[in-house]
């Protein structure tokens, strides 16, 4: 297949569901926005909120929590006006793709997707199917707009990967040459941003302590204070990046500072080397103030104006419906489905 006739566009979306952690914004967000200032893509960005209530979600948490994201993009510098921002649901076409994706792929594909695995448990059978079949609505996400890279944590790559195989299936079966593979863009240090109490777990908005994460709503004494208490372990921190092997919190704490101060991990060894966490941790909470107390201040600014939210999400999906229409219309023309 041929790529080059594919606009160079870029897809990513955000879950509503718990509030936006660092984990968000090191690991998405704040990506979006250096694509977007590049100027080298077409960039949409969608809030997900089909995708969250693949499990129960109260309606009215649901509605603020789609805000929040909004907010969350538009604080960390997404541009209305220079992205398309939207929230999924206000957009039809995703679900009605998502169904022909359904009968494209095949329940071998999604036995293998790990992430239904991680979640359901020892009670898949008690799932919704919605969560089990999400990754053709993810397929449908990106497809939909013909999106040539999609950036996603090395958690999502899986689903980036089914997609292309929808596409491939897509068009083998229909000889066309409509779907484009678009390409997991995972880069960067920090993108998988770990919980601040155990290295070895992802920062998650459900954790059991607030002390786990930063939310992108905390104030600049909350941002400080919970790195200041930070787990680590004894040792000073190394010279090489060899020396954080087997230490996860150290080499959190580290991947941290470096995606905060867009360096490589290496450098901010070479700025620290030997330096103990009673040096490193004030150095790494004063960054951190100075780079998110602002967003949290703006994301508290918007979200007293729901009401303008609103109005910027209605009129980023009147932008990706204009987008969206004409490749689900030429889609169901292909699948054969007769429209008036």
């Amino acid at each position: 297949m041929s790529e080059s006739r594919f606009t160079p566009r870029v897809f990513s979306g955000i879950k509503p569901s718990g509030g936006l952690t660092l984990g968000n914004y090191l690991g998405a967000i704040k990506r979006f926005v250096q694509t977007q200032d590049a100027g080298t893509h077409e960039t949409i960005y969608c809030v997900v909120d089909l995708h969250a209530i693949t499990v129960w979600q109260d309606p009215a948490e649901l509605k603020s929590a789609t805000r929040e994201v909004a907010a969350g993009f538009i604080a960390s510098g997404v541009d209305p006006e220079r992205s398309v921002l939207f929230n999924q649901s206000q957009v039809s076409q995703h679900a009605e793709l998502a169904w022909i994706f359904n009968c494209v792929a095949r329940v071998g594909w999604m036995d293998r997707m790990t992430q239904f695995k991680e979640k359901a448990g020892k009670n898949a059978e008690k799932q919704s199917l919605g969560l089990y079949a999400y990754p053709s609505l993810m397929a449908a996400d990106i497809l939909l707009y013909h999106a040539t890279h999609v950036p996603v944590g090395e958690d999502q790559k899986q689903h980036v990967e089914l997609t292309r195989d929808i596409a491939a299936k897509f068009n083998h079966d229909y000889k066309v040459d409509f779907f484009p593979m678009a390409e997991p863009v995972i880069e960067g240090p920090a993108m998988r941003v770990m919980n601040l109490r155990d290295g070895t777990k992802k920062m998650s908005k459900s954790g059991e302590s607030d002390m786990e994460r930063i939310n992108m709503t905390d104030d600049a004494d909350t941002i400080a204070k919970k790195l200041q208490k930070a787990r680590t372990d004894a040792a000073p921190l190394p010279e090489t990046l060899e020396g954080l092997d087997g230490r996860p919190e150290a080499r959190n704490l580290v991947d941290i500072y470096a995606a905060l101060a867009d360096i490589p991990p290496a450098e901010v060894l070479a700025r620290y080397p030997g330096a103990g966490w009673g040096t490193f941790k004030p150095a790494l909470a004063e960054l951190a103030v100075e780079k998110l107390a602002p967003i949290s201040r703006e994301m508290a600014r918007l979200m007293d104006d729901p009401a303008e939210i609103d109005r910027l999400l209605a009129r980023g999906a009147e932008r990706a419906r204009e987008i969206a229409a004409p490749v689900l219309r030429e889609t169901y023309e292909i699948v054969g489905l007769l429209r008036g």
